[in-house]
């Protein structure tokens, strides 16, 4: 397979050296420094890109491999406010993407036992949910897309909370951050009542997960069309 990077810090350079490692060939390489090979013929010639950048530049890059005819498998994330957009050309048969606030295998088990549990806590009010998240210094978007993902699926499950928040003294789920050091990535979720507290947590120790789940998302993505995420890959 034929794969187009574009970001090269840590994390691509990480999933470069996973995806060669699978066998794969890397046709092109795109950062901040050579946005014009986004209309090179090495990067049309990729089956597709996988994107790690920033969040004030990922939708541009999502364009440009859209125009390109390059299906895309976006990790980065704090650019929501656009996903509507995306998922409408994807409807449209005008671009594929594949998205994940996080592409950990474990994170996404992490993700379905908090559906499940989250389930059965619509019948004992008494718990109430919050959520931690810890990263890295470098890490520029709060809450995390993860930990955003994680309260969209508890409010999906229980009537008692409308929204998530990061203000404390707001009547929602919330959500607090810490940014410590090279932290890969640490979530926990909390319920807490007056008798005891239920908690989950997943830690992150490194990248090679994430990229390990991102070759495997671009190596599933190659020869469909639309909108997928890690749902669709793993079927639960």
């Amino acid at each position: 397979m034929k794969i187009a990077l574009i970001g090269y810090g840590k994390m691509g350079r990480m999933i470069e050296k996973t995806a060669l490692s699978r066998g794969h060939e890397i046709v092109s390489i795109i950062d901040v420094d050579n946005t014009s090979d986004f209309a090179s013929e090495e990067y049309a010639s990729a089956d597709v890109a996988i994107e790690f950048t920033t969040p004030s530049t990922a939708v541009d890059n999502i364009l440009k491999s859209f125009a390109a005819g390059v299906p895309v498998v976006c990790g980065t994330t704090g650019w929501m406010e656009h996903l509507d957009r995306i998922k409408a050309m994807c409807s449209n048969a005008e671009g594929t993407l594949f998205y994940a606030s996080n592409y950990s295998l474990g994170v996404n088990i992490f993700m379905a036992v908090n559906r499940y549990l989250s389930k059965i806590m619509e019948g004992f009010e008494q718990y109430n949910p919050s959520i931690e998240e810890i990263h890295h210094i470098h890490k520029l978007d709060h809450p995390s897309g993860t930990a955003i993902t994680l309260a969209e699926s508890i409010l999906s499950e229980i009537s008692r909370k409308k929204t998530w928040t990061e203000d404390k003294d707001a009547d929602g789920l919330l959500i607090t951050h810490g940014r410590e050091g090279e932290v890969p990535g640490i979530h926990t979720i909390t319920w807490d009542s007056a008798e005891d507290v239920i908690s989950l947590r997943h830690e992150a120790k490194g990248r090679e997960g994430l990229a390990l789940g991102a070759v495997a998302a671009a190596e599933w993505l190659v020869g469909k069309q639309g909108f997928f995420t890690m749902s669709d890959m793993l079927k639960f």
